[in-house]
């Protein structure tokens, strides 16, 4: 009990310092944004109003269409931006395997478009050992040449990353979330950082390293929509209408991942923002729209699909089908709390022991990663490849083998395969996810759950072929197939999503526009809710919100709950008041000997009479014994620049209500006031670590022994890892001190022979 006391005291003082980190960093005021805003919409008008001459019409007219003509760049934008990364990753992914001879910039499926062989060779798709001329299909050295160039990718990503954007690393939606909310963080969606993710994100995805594009494409989308809304006025000085196009372009990146318009929107609702007015939906929908418009007219594909995995299916659903899909439910819900959990683990010893050594990490990273995944093709091929083979129906496929998926014969080796890649791909999303690249959860998280679904699959087609006969199956028409288990794949992965993003409704959306069938919305929301329902078990929350909470910070979401806690118990009491009037001189001067006022602090003195002030006196400095006081004709009033309506409320209010004050007004302070006095003031910070405390005070269940052994090994790996560096430290100062003295002894016999002779 002690030891758990220990840690847990240990992890309150990390949480609560990674608050302190950002005390530096600013939100936004979002009451004051907003009069602002009124403010500036009224002087529009009146001016409009005053004056019928047609450059006032003009004016009108541009204020009314500014913000949809911005809203349409960004998602022009965002669709080219799309299809033009889509096309590099396919190029750098295949250019692993080998190059067309004939034209070189064309991947391996344009390289050989329509002129397969019947066997699926090419003749114009050259392999490295064929380049080398040993011999076509020679296995070891595609492997050898496969794991080089996955290694240098990812190495060359972890440099332009550290040396140019240290904020292209990651997959960025946290940090989106928290913009959105208020949370100002410069530099974060800059031009820099949007050319650097771009490229950075082609080689990642291209390393085969488990992680996906579809988190940084949120991320690169806002920096689209930051950049491009920055040349107008408008929303340079507005905060709520950059606001609304940030929340627009996160709906954009994830319609143009996923082929899904309306999902984006309703991820955007779901997942990015606390408010979400009419307003905001509309331009929302209205970007995604262009963003996949424009993705479609490029065609990056050939194909007509906006992703690789998108699929349909003709079948319907058995009612005893219901069974696996809330198996399937319950690995997605059980994936995404153990993912989470150790990924946390990761990324705290990620923090601590290798935050120097980032392009080493990502170059050991790929090449375990690929070393690793060439032998099984499940691993092998890109993420969104394999995706789409999975969600496939076997039948009607015609001559299409699909690397054995088809073949009743080869099912047994099918199921282990899947198995192997599942738990694979497992142990690379935690080590790989937050490793300072683009990088995003997404697609790997998919991919596990593909891979476990067609499994599932595989196993209740086998049973039902060898007991054709069971009650279970008596639903089963003899001349047709009953199973399906591309269907499995593609539940898998809609409640793997669900499970590690904490969503539900976006997901549901999202699948139906990949499939276009209304026939599996009923098992898709069924397998997510099971995973909902598992998530909520654990109180694990999505990987996005844990990263908010472990980087900590300074935004609430919906999940922190207080009660019975009046306001006055998070408050800040040591504050410096000084009344704005009916100060007397003495007041003053005992706040100047009490430290409470600046030695420069600027007063000024009304007379009783009605005249107007006009004597400024300051404090002078310590050194001096008396105060001055100096005349002036003029005087300064900056009251037109203070707050004079700040929320105020009573320090027994509960914490509960000033929470919901921050989720909905979003002020930036909240002061406490008594009868008349102030008696503290309030911020989101205060609450987070209030939050923090009482979550560690209260904490009595202990770590069950898996977690316990687990943080005891990431420990000494730590401890293991410093020392060691300490050790290579103290060895090079050795050899530097003896290299010095070695060269000391060197110039003294040289002076001696120089003396002798």
């Amino acid at each position: 009990m002690a030891g758990h006391r220990h840690t847990s005291s240990v992890e309150i003082e990390e949480e609560l310092a990674q608050i302190r980190r950002y005390e530096d960093f600013t939100t936004t005021d979002w009451v004051k944004d907003a009069i602002l805003e009124r403010y500036r919409q009224s002087s529009v008008k009146n001016s409009i109003t005053n004056d019928n001459s047609w450059r006032s019409w003009w004016n009108l007219t541009f204020e009314t269409t500014e913000s949809w003509f911005v809203v349409f760049l960004v998602g022009a934008a965002i669709g080219l931006m799309s299809a033009l990364i889509t096309i590099v990753t396919d190029w750098l992914s295949d250019i692993k395997l080998g190059y067309c001879s004939n034209a070189w910039w064309l991947n391996q499926k344009f390289c050989c478009w329509e002129i397969e062989n019947s066997d699926g060779s090419c003749a114009d798709w050259t392999d490295w050992g064929e380049f080398m001329n040993l011999g076509p299909n020679v296995y070891v050295i595609k492997w050898i040449s496969y794991v080089l160039w996955a290694t240098s990718f990812a190495t060359t990503c972890a440099y332009l990353v550290k040396t140019f954007a240290p904020y292209a690393a990651g997959s960025g939606i946290s940090e989106i979330k928290c913009i959105i909310a208020g949370f100002v963080m410069k530099g974060f969606l800059g031009g820099w950082t949007l050319v650097i993710k771009s490229i950075g994100l082609s080689m990642s995805v291209a390393s085969n390293l488990s992680l996906g594009k579809e988190g940084p494409s949120v991320h690169m989308a806002c920096c689209v929509g930051n950049v491009i809304s920055r040349c107008f006025k408008k929303f340079r000085t507005s905060k709520a209408e950059m606001r609304e196009i940030l929340t627009a372009s996160s709906a954009a990146g994830v319609a143009v991942a996923f082929g899904s318009p309306i999902g984006g929107v309703l991820f955007a609702l779901e997942e990015m923002s606390n408010t979400f007015p009419n307003r905001t939906m509309w331009k929302s929908f209205f970007c995604a729209m262009i963003a996949t418009i424009v993705l479609q007219a490029m065609n990056p594909f050939r194909t007509g699909k906006l992703v690789m995995f998108q699929v349909s299916y003709d079948r319907d659903w058995h009612f005893f089908e219901y069974l696996f899909v809330v198996i399937i439910g319950l690995f997605g819900g059980l994936y995404g709390t153990l993912v989470i959990k150790y990924n946390l683990l990761v990324a705290k010893f990620r923090k601590n022991v290798l935050k120097d050594f980032p392009i080493m990490e990502a170059a050991i990273l790929a090449f375990a990663t690929a070393l690793i995944a060439y032998p099984n093709v499940f691993l092998r091929i890109d993420m969104t490849e394999i995706m789409g083979i999975l969600f496939r129906e076997c039948e009607g496929a015609g001559s299409e083998n699909y690397y054995g998926l088809c073949e009743t014969k080869e099912a047994g080796r099918m199921v282990i395969l899947l198995f192997v890649a599942t738990l694979l791909r497992c142990f690379g999303t935690i080590i790989t996810y937050g490793a300072k690249v683009p990088c995003g959860i997404f697609v790997p998280s998919m991919a596990i759950g593909a891979t476990f679904g067609r499994m599932v699959g595989l196993l209740v087609k086998l049973w039902h072929e060898n007991n054709p006969d069971l009650f279970l199956f008596s639903s089963c028409r003899p001349d047709m197939p009953c199973i399906t288990p591309g269907t499995y794949a593609f539940l898998g992965a809609a409640a793997a999503l669900g499970g590690v993003m904490h969503i539900t409704v976006s997901v549901v959306v999202i699948m139906f526009e990949l499939t276009g069938q209304i026939t599996y919305i009923l098992p898709t929301m069924i397998a997510l809710m099971v995973t909902r329902a598992v998530n909520d078990w654990f109180k694990s929350g999505g990987i996005a919100d844990r990263y908010i909470r472990l980087n900590g910070y300074p935004i609430l979401d919906g999940d922190e709950q207080v009660f019975g806690v009046p306001v006055s118990h998070v408050m800040q009491t040591n504050m410096t008041v000084m009344t704005a009037a009916d100060m007397t001189f003495m007041d003053i001067e005992k706040a100047k000997v009490n430290k409470k006022a600046h030695n420069e602090t600027i007063c000024r003195f009304t007379p009783d009479t009605n005249e107007e002030p006009e004597i400024l006196t300051n404090f002078e400095s310590d050194d001096e014994e008396d105060y001055h006081l100096r005349g002036s004709s003029e005087v300064m009033d900056f009251g037109m620049y203070m707050d004079q309506t700040p929320i105020t409320v009573h320090p027994k209010l509960y914490l509960e209500t000033v929470m919901d004050m921050f989720k909905q007004l979003g002020p930036r302070v909240v002061l406490l006031e008594e009868r008349g006095r102030l008696k503290g003031l309030v911020t989101v910070k205060d609450v987070l670590k209030y939050i923090a405390h009482t979550e560690s005070m209260e904490s009595s269940i202990p770590n069950g022994p898996s977690s316990r052994e687990c943080s005891k090994l990431f420990d000494r790996l730590s401890l293991w890892v410093n020392n060691r560096s300490l050790h290579h430290r103290h060895r090079r100062q050795q050899s530097y001190t003896q290299l010095q003295n070695r060269s000391s002894l060197d110039i003294e016999e040289s002076h001696e022979l120089s003396r002798q002779s």
